[in-house]
């Protein structure tokens, strides 16, 4: 009997070492963490992103490396530190990147606009004028029949 309760007490004890274990490293990865991602891996981004123009900031092609860059970057931050990856620091983290840099892009990466005048000119003037030609004739036929009746 004796040995059954400790052998319980044994495991009580592991189980209570793993779960202290997971949340000291949980509450590593908060405020350090979240330090290291934005001193390391934001500093080098914004760096990246002032040497582009800000009208190419929507160009995947343009902003695919520095962006793959800070991705790698807060892995490899997680990973040292002995974090999860993703996390809900690394969403918050990309959800403000995001906010800053790109919150003008559509999701096809091309910044939305209208047409030049050239092209958007044909589209508005010619419906307006199939209607009064329309309208013209109308009347025109309806004043040619009151006569033939």
């Amino acid at each position: 009997m004796a040995s059954d309760t400790t052998s319980v007490l044994s495991k009580q004890v592991l189980l209570w070492l793993v779960v202290v274990c997971q949340c000291v490293s949980v509450m590593a990865c908060g405020g350090t963490y979240e330090y290291a991602i934005e001193e390391f891996c934001l500093g080098k981004f914004r760096l990246d992103m002032e040497e582009l123009d800000q009208h190419h900031w929507c160009s995947w092609e343009d902003t695919v490396e520095p962006y793959g860059e800070l991705t790698n970057c807060t892995y490899l931050i997680a990973l040292k530190m002995d974090c999860f990856w993703p996390n809900r620091l690394v969403d918050e983290f990309f959800i403000r990147i995001h906010k800053h840099y790109f919150h003008d892009c559509s999701l096809s990466g091309r910044l939305l606009r209208d047409p030049p005048n050239r092209i958007l000119g044909p589209f508005i003037v010619v419906p307006i004028l199939v209607t009064l030609l329309m309208t013209a004739l109308v009347v025109w036929r309806s004043k040619r029949s009151e006569g033939m009746v």
